[in-house]
């Protein structure tokens, strides 16, 4: 029987989950290490003042914010469902609330390594 509170599953189908999460996870990391490396770059090769510049940091931290409110956003449904007797597994959780982060870093990632 499965429960939210599962530590972890036996059968095949969570375990996928479960990969799939750690997959993402590991993509997480390594688009947000380049991001971070490529920004690096343009902040050392770029004046601070320049417009180009000035819109790169503008978006990212508006990224960051709208992530961290979607982030939020989830979390809150996730423990209002629990205090409705709906919880989820820990995986769908977790793969939930990792989402608005992946996809931005992702997309910036590919968006950075684009510009020369």
């Amino acid at each position: 029987m499965l429960t939210p509170f599962t530590p972890m599953p036996y059968s095949p189908a969570p375990m996928l989950e479960i990969w799939r999460l750690g997959v993402m996870a590991f993509e997480l990391w390594s688009t947000s290490m380049s991001t971070i490396a490529m920004r690096h770059g343009l902040w050392q090769t770029q004046s601070p003042t320049s417009g180009r510049m000035l819109r790169e940091n503008q978006r990212m931290v508006t990224e960051k914010l709208e992530a961290g409110l979607e982030t939020g956003f989830e979390l809150q449904k996730a423990m209002l469902q629990m205090a409705f007797g709906q919880s989820a597994p820990w995986w769908v959780t977790s793969r939930r609330t990792m989402t608005p982060y992946h996809r931005r870093s992702s997309a910036n990632s590919r968006r950075l390594s684009r510009r020369r």
